[in-house]
Order: C-alpha cells, then structure tokens, then sequence
C-alpha cells in the first residue's frame, strides 16, 4: 500500500472515529491547490535539461502551509500529496499555526553538479513565488537539499519580494537559521520517546535501541540517546549495519562515518546485514530511514517492544496489525518526527519578531511542545479507546476539522 492510500486510510478511520460530517470530510481530503512547473537549465557543457518540478498546498484552515521540498528522483504528484496532507495533520498534533504543504523536483542531486543544482533552484523558485510567501507557504529542507538550498531559494525569492528571511526555514544560521534547528528531528524523537517510555515507568538509560537509517535524524537520535545514558546496540544505513550487544560507542562511530563515509570497519562492533536491523533483539526499534520497511514478511520477526516512527510511513498497515496483536507500542511518525517541523515554527517566529533565541530555549521549546503533544494524544486514546496511531490522527484530524468549520467553509 503506498503512502497517500495509507494516510488515506489513515484520516477516513479517524474521521470515523470522530463522527465527522461526510461532506466535511470529503473538503478536508482535497488539497488547496496543486502547482506542476517545468524547470528547463543549461548544464555545465552547455545542453538543455528539463525537470518537471510540483508544490501540492493541502489544507491553510490553521494558518500558512508548511512543508519540505525534496529532490529525488522518485517525486511524484501522487506522493507529494500524500506528504503534504500528512503535514496537515503533523503541525495540527503538535499544536503549531500551521497547515500542510509539500514539493519537489525529480531529478538525481547526486548527478548534478553545485551551480546547477543552483540554477535548477532558482528556476524552480522563479516558477513558484508567486504561491508561496510568509504568510501563504513557507518551504523547508527535505531528501536531497539542505540549508544551502533554502539560502537560495530565500535570495530568489527576495529579488521578487524585497528582504524576506521569514520565506523558508532550515537556513544556514548566518542567514537566519535557527540554533538547534539541525538536531530538531532526531532531539525531537527522543523527547517523544522519553515521553512513551515514562507513561510505562521506564527511562532511556534503562532500555536497549535499535537505529535504522544514519542520516542526520538517526545519527542525532542515537547521539542523544548515548548522551542520556541508552545502549544503542545496532545501527545501519546504505552503506551497511554494525551491532554490539553492550552498547555501540555513539561518537566513535560518528567519527568513523565521518572519516570513511561508511559504518562499514567500525572495530567497536560486528558487522551485520541491514535487513536483520529491524528483528534484532532491543528494547526500542527507530526506523529513521524510508517507508514501508516493517511490512507482512518481516512484522512477525520483530523483537522490540516498541517501535518509534523517525521515519514517514515506515510501518505498512499489514505489519501495524501483526505488530498490534504482538503487543508492540508504535508511536506513530506525525508525532514522533514532528522536532523538525516544531523548531521550523521556531524559525520562523524568530525571523518575523527579528529576535533569534539562544539553543537552550529552542530545545526547552521544542521539549514543552513534544511532551504537551504526547499528553494531548494520550487523552485522544483514552476518549476514544484507541491505539497511538489513530490518537494522533484524531487529534490532528480534529483539530483541523474545527478550525474548517469556525472559518465557515460551507459559504
């Protein structure tokens, strides 16, 4: 099941659950507005190239719409849809003014070289100006593009619209990015875990991890995590998997990605496959990497005994059955991804005010926001009796459904 039907399903159980009017749901299901641009570059030797570049702006009930622009080859119309109402939900859960957007262009970063990469982003932001803007839409870093990306757009979008920091986040700090803003997602992750593993009487320093995926939210998490006293005993990405059962050494590893590019000759551990990552025996398994990778063949081999979405989509409906009958506690990714998006809003208020908070107050904020969250989705549980997934899309789900229906969409 790909991941627009299962945020589909996802939003019409909710919707279910909360009893909502059938045409109010059917309005909450269609995207504001749908952009497809083509974004044709000279190369470096001189040729023409085009790529189709989308912005899908999904729901603006709770304020302007907030999501990441990635470029991948794989960027479909049908995908980013789905991201960009999964955003709705997202900002709604954790209680920001935000509604849900998301873009992208298909192409391989990997494949073009920096200043086309640049020409291609001022292209695209050439293309779209006109649709986004600080109080309308406000894009962010995804797969494949990062703070230089955002600086570039932020200078595009500038020579339409005068001076505007406030148009993008995930900037480099120089140009108004935020402090803690890199860390966000992993630091958020493990907020939303603390906040878990408390309402079971458990700590991070008492409990065993499992890392799939090391990119900057993996590899945040699991510095986190060893910061705080956790035993992160396996870790993988591309480039392979490394596990110890008394604990891997977080920073060491670090250094040694960052030295050879690989985990692959980390000596503080054994090497494994990185399809037994996600059935090795731990207490919290975190997927961190792409979607749909617990599903029917490897749910039932699964040991931990919860599961903590950093990744979108990364639990298939099937396995969320077999996992569900298993016990196993899955805290559903529009929570437990949402630091990045939270410490974007921090950007931005920080941009629009022209008052930049030091990073103890941007990790205070972002610690007061996850946990109030988890509360608020907790009670969501108990009013409806029902797992932490379909407490989170109730929540979310609701809370845009009221703001709809005070602003008056029937007129």
């Amino acid at each position: 099941m790909n991941a627009l039907a299962a945020t589909n399903r996802n939003f019409r159980q909710a919707a279910r659950i909360l009893g909502l009017d059938s045409k109010l749901e059917k309005s909450l299901l269609i995207p504001f507005r749908e952009i497809k641009v083509e974004c044709t570059i000279p190369k470096d030797d001189g040729t023409l190239v085009s790529y189709v570049g989308f912005r899908v702006q999904h729901d603006n009930a709770r304020g302007p719409m907030k999501g990441g622009i990635r470029y991948h080859p794989e960027v479909d119309l049908d995908e980013v849809n789905a991201l960009a109402q999964l955003m709705t939900w997202k900002t709604a859960v954790v209680d920001i003014p935000y509604g849900g957007a998301k873009g992208g262009i298909g192409c391989v970063p990997k494949e073009l070289s920096k200043s086309e990469l640049e020409r291609l982003t001022r292209v695209f932001t050439q293309k779209i100006h006109d649709l986004i803007g600080i109080n309308t839409d406000v894009p962010a870093p995804d797969m494949g593009t990062n703070a230089q990306t955002m600086a570039w757009i932020l200078d595009e979008y500038s020579k339409f619209h005068g001076h505007s920091l406030a148009i993008v986040t995930g900037k480099p700090v120089d140009l108004g990015g935020s402090l803690g803003r890199e860390a966000a997602t992993g630091r958020g992750v493990v907020y939303a875990t603390e906040a878990l593993l408390a309402e079971y009487g458990k700590h991070i320093k008492d409990m065993t991890f499992a890392i799939q995926g090391f990119g900057n939210v993996g590899a945040w998490a699991a510095r986190i995590i060893h910061e705080r006293g956790g035993k992160v005993v396996a870790v993988s990405d591309i480039t392979g998997a490394v596990k110890n059962q008394n604990g891997l050494d977080i920073p060491a590893l670090l250094n040694h990605k960052e030295a050879t590019g690989t985990l692959a000759g980390f000596s503080g551990g054994d090497a494994m496959s990185s399809d037994e990552l996600l059935t090795h025996d731990c207490d919290v398994l975190i997927p961190c990497a792409l979607g749909g990778v617990l599903n029917r063949e490897n749910a039932d081999s699964v040991k931990a005994k919860y599961i903590v979405e950093a990744a979108n989509h990364p639990t298939d409906p099937d396995a969320d059955e077999i996992l569900s009958k298993k016990g196993v506690v899955i805290l559903p990714d529009i929570y437990a991804n949402a630091g990045g998006v939270t410490v974007s809003y921090f950007e931005w208020v920080q941009n629009i005010q022209g008052f930049m908070w030091d990073e103890e107050h941007v990790n205070r904020e972002l610690k007061k926001y996850m946990t109030r969250a988890f509360h608020n989705l907790k009670n969501m549980c108990k009013s409806h009796n029902c797992n932490l997934r379909m407490g989170a899309f109730t929540l979310g789900v609701n809370r845009v459904a009221r703001a709809t229906q005070l602003r008056g969409w029937e007129a």
